[in-house]
């Protein structure tokens, strides 16, 4: 067999971290975790032995914001003094590319570290002229490079040389423009707002969309909330949940029939049989802010006798940012897959599954 072929034939590699810790301990690192993975596509919900919306969620899931999309923003706004000290000096401010393929396009990124990303080709880069690193994954004849630029940096002021420098070649030498997803955070913040800064005709407020629906006779994973890899015949390892969880959001079907042409995929030994669990998914721009909000709220879902002993959140990143946790950059390869998943049980006790695809450094 020829090495191509063989190279085709190989599954792509990829990284599942897990640890495990206790939501109310004060050592607890849950929220950092959610809040270095700035750019979230997709949140999803599992919770067995329930059929509804339960209430201690539904003003977190209602109250999820707005987000918006910039159409023709050039990427020299965002570096203007009344852009930053307006949005990024006063709150988290999120800004991501829209309909942009990270290994084809040039593609931007605005972290709430007031960290500006940009990705881009070898001509743009050349074109541009200001100081970057080769992207890690272009091969090894650089394609592909990354510019970070600091907009908090005490040297970034207006009359300061490095202002000046980034503006005129974001401006005038090689203007780059883009649709972007932005959203902006501070709570209890008032004055401007991302709506009244941009032309009325450039701006569109946007809802997450969120669906529900009840799950019958679903086969779950027995689990020990102390048992990362399992125990033989009492419970399932952290490795088998994350993939039944991914056949479960993707409603695959489980039952493993001789007949079934489109999986063979059963529920991993031991488990059981739960009348219904509930299902919710929100899809938008969601900001990790939220998430967090999300996640205590779960956490209280056990404050009352609850025949579930456990829950999931899974949260995906968008397979085209240029990065995935903190700064670290991120590649598509064949699926652009980075992802979280929090198994949050009775007792507080919770697994934290990151995962990532084959163009991204180990999750932290």
């Amino acid at each position: 067999m020829s090495a191509p072929l063989r190279r085709v034939q190989q599954a792509p590699r990829h990284l599942l971290v897990c640890e495990k810790g206790h939501a109310r301990h004060p050592r607890s690192r849950h929220a950092a975790h959610v809040r270095d993975h700035a750019y979230n596509c997709r949140v999803s919900i599992l919770i067995p032995e329930c059929g509804i919306l339960p209430e201690v969620l539904k003003s977190t899931v209602a109250d999820f914001g707005v987000y918006y999309l910039v159409k023709n923003l050039s990427v020299h706004q965002l570096v203007a003094h009344e852009f930053i000290d307006s949005f990024v000096k006063k709150g988290s401010c999120y800004a991501l590319t829209y309909n942009t393929k990270i290994d084809q396009d040039n593609t931007a990124a605005l972290l709430p570290t007031g960290k500006l990303i940009l990705s881009v080709d070898k001509d743009t880069y050349e074109e541009l002229g200001l100081q970057g690193r080769p992207s890690r994954y272009s091969g090894k004849k650089a394609m592909r490079y990354i510019i970070t630029i600091d907009l908090t940096d005490s040297d970034f002021h207006p009359d300061g040389k490095k202002h000046k420098r980034v503006l005129w070649a974001l401006k005038e030498k090689k203007p780059l423009e883009f649709d972007f997803l932005m959203a902006w955070y501070n709570a209890g913040a008032e004055g401007s707002t991302l709506m009244s800064y941009f032309p009325k005709n450039q701006i569109r407020a946007l809802k997450p969309k969120i669906t529900f629906s009840t799950l019958r006779d679903l086969q779950c994973p027995a689990l020990q909330s102390n048992e990362l890899e399992g125990k033989p015949e009492e419970s399932c390892s952290t490795e088998e949940l994350f993939e039944w969880l991914g056949a479960v959001l993707n409603q695959v079907n489980l039952d493993n029939k001789s007949n079934s042409f489109i999986s063979t995929y059963c529920c991993p030994q031991p488990n059981t049989t739960v009348d219904q669990a509930f299902l919710c998914t929100i899809t938008g721009f969601i900001i990790p802010d939220k998430i967090i909000q999300l996640l205590e709220q779960l956490c209280s879902y056990f404050s009352e006798p609850k025949l579930a002993h456990w829950l999931t959140l899974t949260v995906h990143g968008f397979a085209d940012s240029p990065v995935s946790w903190r700064e670290n950059e991120h590649g598509f390869h064949k699926g652009g897959e980075n992802l979280y998943n929090f198994v949050v049980f009775r007792n507080l006790d919770y697994w934290l599954q990151m995962a990532v695809g084959t163009n991204d450094d180990c999750p932290p």
